[in-house]
């Protein structure tokens, strides 16, 4: 989708807020050899909402929950929770992995909206999407890595999926995929940082289920606030929007 936020909302409104606040709250100080795939793929800054008042403008706007709501055929959605996803230049590339692995919930309604703050290219690390793979739904135990980028990158190939990305999106454009959809960005080959936003929603009505893997206890613990399976997702972190 283009033009979700125009040059000047990002330049005037949100982009130095959402840089400051990622730069702040930033852990990772390791030089790039010195991290695993995960580590190179980006800089992860998660729920900056939750820690800054002029990110909590961003993360909860209804511009964006509203086509969400509208892309997921819904009346209500809630945050999940957001992240700076900032690929640093000469970053590697993010493996193919679908989202969901990580979340313990019961609906397949939910989606991410992957907004660049920059204009981006393709050797900025563009978001690539194997287009109608959100029907295969849970894979295993594959968390973004080394291994999951072989094995989904060789289900794609053997089922075909048209590999699907946009050349060039300005700041302010968004792309939206669902939590199943398999997923992945080539390396940042250029001298800038890749600066992106993202918003996870999951319709409002979903619960919590028992966790699969220690990456979905995790989250249950952080995300949903500790609330136990079979509770509805509506802790303090989960505000409909």
């Amino acid at each position: 989708m283009r033009e979700i936020l125009n040059k000047d909302e990002i330049k005037k409104t949100y982009r130095d807020v959402i840089v400051n606040a990622a730069e702040k709250y930033n852990t990772e100080n390791r030089k790039m050899e010195e991290r695993d795939t995960y580590g190179k793929a980006f800089l992860q800054i998660m729920n900056l909402w939750e820690v800054d008042e002029q990110v909590r403008k961003f993360t909860l706007a209804k511009r964006f929950a509203k086509i969400a709501a509208s892309l997921m055929g819904v009346e209500k959605v809630r945050i999940y929770h957001d992240q700076a996803l900032f690929k640093e230049a000469g970053g590697g590339l993010t493996p193919w992995h679908q989202d969901q692995y990580y979340w313990p919930l019961d609906t397949d309604n939910t989606i991410t909206m992957w907004m660049p703050l920059v204009d981006i290219s393709v050797e900025m690390g563009m978001l690539t999407f194997a287009t109608g793979s959100q029907e295969v739904g849970f894979l295993g135990n594959l968390a973004i890595s080394d291994e999951s980028e072989g094995m989904i990158g060789q289900l794609v190939e053997e089922k075909g999926y048209p590999i699907t990305r946009a050349s060039t999106m300005n700041a302010g454009d968004a792309t939206w995929h669902a939590g199943w959809t398999l997923h992945a960005a080539p390396g940042n080959s250029s001298d800038k940082m890749r600066e992106v936003m993202t918003i996870i929603y999951v319709a409002d009505g979903a619960k919590i289920t028992e966790p699969k893997n220690q990456h979905q206890e995790n989250d249950r613990k952080r995300w949903l606030a500790g609330m136990e399976p079979g509770q509805f997702v509506d802790s303090v972190l989960n505000p409909v929007v």
